[in-house]
């Protein structure tokens, strides 16, 4: 069950990461790349290398796709985020009403969870910020 959770949780936080990609980039799931391990009969240390080479592609597409947005007008950029959430709440109430009360109880525990380190993160980031710019 826990499993369950972790990939429903995963699911609905797909919408997010699925903006960050750039329109007609090629889409890599996760059955594709383990086929394609299994074809190639990967050693470990392949795997974990491009595993490695993967997340570090992935984080620099988020960067570039941040720094474009970024260029928008505020008006534009809050417009998105907004859609964004509005899509990620409804995806959330949907994936809630299929889960068995037990289930939707853990399943709000994590999001409450992950709200935390949201908010965590964001102290963080701000902190970080506000550090650079005194050190200017």
């Amino acid at each position: 069950m826990r499993k369950t959770l972790i990939a429903v949780l995963f699911a609905a936080a797909l919408p997010t990461f699925a903006m960050a990609m750039p329109e007609g980039a090629p889409r890599h799931d996760g059955e594709h790349g383990s086929h394609l391990f299994k074809e190639l009969d990967l050693s470990k240390e392949q795997r974990q290398a491009i595993r490695k080479l993967m997340g570090e592609q992935m984080h620099s597409r988020h960067e570039i796709t941040k720094r474009y947005l970024d260029k928008l007008p505020a008006a534009e950029q809050k417009a998105m985020q907004d859609e964004l959430k509005a899509k990620q709440d409804k995806t959330q109430s949907e994936i809630r009403a299929l889960l068995k009360p037990e289930q939707q109880k853990q399943f709000d525990e994590l999001q409450k969870k992950l709200q935390e380190r949201r908010a965590e993160r964001a102290e963080f980031e701000a902190w970080k910020a506000q550090k650079e710019q005194k050190a200017q």
